[in-house]
């Protein structure tokens, strides 16, 4: 790289950074880019998922857990982070749906939360970002509103006329969203481990899958980054209350991983400069000096 690129991943809570696209942000970060993380809330209605740290003691103080993990991961990481302020929505769940808790991430008006992310945006001045589909990636309120939020932001950040107090204008050059598990990676995984001898944790989920699920024709921008798949399992495990070291994430050997599915994947949602695809870089097409933008 000529110049130092910055990349700025938006996510909805902590943990999701270590998640998706983690091994993309540590390579990037590794070639001497400079990479921020920015997450919207702090993860206080989360359900504690490692049977390891389901205690009391856990749960009453789960909002500074929950940030010391993130100060932990993004170490590992290598990477800057922010947060952007808001309240964690929670997973609703029942028959019907109970409604979100009030003044919660999810309900806000995406506009008026895209205010911090443009004043970042305009702060930090990113080449590219990367965020979730309109989807999510899965139906939870906070990932759909993290959508909603990053592509406000994305259009408003270089608009002179937007948000004027917030800073000079900046506007990103491309925008992507996480790809997340498709039938063609899941499949190569669980193919890998029968190949090997060994149990597949994905034969029943294969059975479930349903093609409306699969995006992976979607897919513009393969990442190889399997070298940084240990720094992103790391990361994971920094996630501790999110996280079970010994659960079904793990399952899958390192090597076989590497040697099945050595990248990340992602979709290309908004391209301000000429970059064909497919791609294998998140800068491709950005070669201008930075303050030219």
């Amino acid at each position: 790289m000529t110049e130092q690129m910055r990349l700025m991943a938006v996510h909805a809570h902590p943990d999701d950074e270590s998640s998706k696209g983690a091994a993309t942000m540590a390579k990037y970060v590794a070639d001497g880019a400079k990479v921020l993380v920015a997450t919207c809330t702090g993860g206080e209605r989360g359900s504690v998922l490692n049977p390891k740290m389901d205690r009391p003691e856990v749960l009453a103080d789960i909002t500074n857990i929950r940030r010391a993990e993130m100060a932990r991961a993004r170490e590992i990481l290598g990477v800057d982070q922010a947060w952007l302020g808001f309240v964690d929505s929670g997973l609703p769940e029942g028959d019907p749906l109970p409604p979100l808790p009030e003044g919660c991430f999810g309900l806000m008006d995406p506009e008026e939360a895209a205010k911090p992310l443009v004043k970042l945006i305009r702060e930090f001045r990113p080449h590219v970002m990367t965020t979730y589909d309109e989807n999510g990636g899965y139906p939870h309120p906070d990932h759909i509103m993290c959508h909603k939020v990053s592509v406000a932001a994305f259009e408003a950040a270089g608009d002179p006329e937007k948000y004027p107090e917030l800073g000079e204008p900046w506007q990103p050059l491309k925008l992507y969203y996480n790809s997340g598990w498709t039938r063609a990676r899941m499949l190569a995984l669980h193919e890998g481990m029968l190949s090997a001898g060994l149990e597949s944790p994905y034969t029943e989920w294969l059975e479930k899958w349903s093609d409306r699920d699969d995006r992976g024709d979607r897919i513009t921008t393969r990442i190889e980054c399997g070298d940084f798949f240990t720094v992103r399992d790391d990361a994971l495990r920094a996630h501790a209350t999110q996280v079970d070291p010994d659960g079904f994430w793990f399952r899958i050997p390192l090597e076989l991983q590497q040697k099945v599915w050595p990248t990340e994947d992602f979709e290309l949602a908004r391209c301000l400069v000429d970059s064909p695809v497919p791609e294998s870089d998140l800068f491709a097409g950005i070669h201008e000096p930075a303050d030219a933008h």
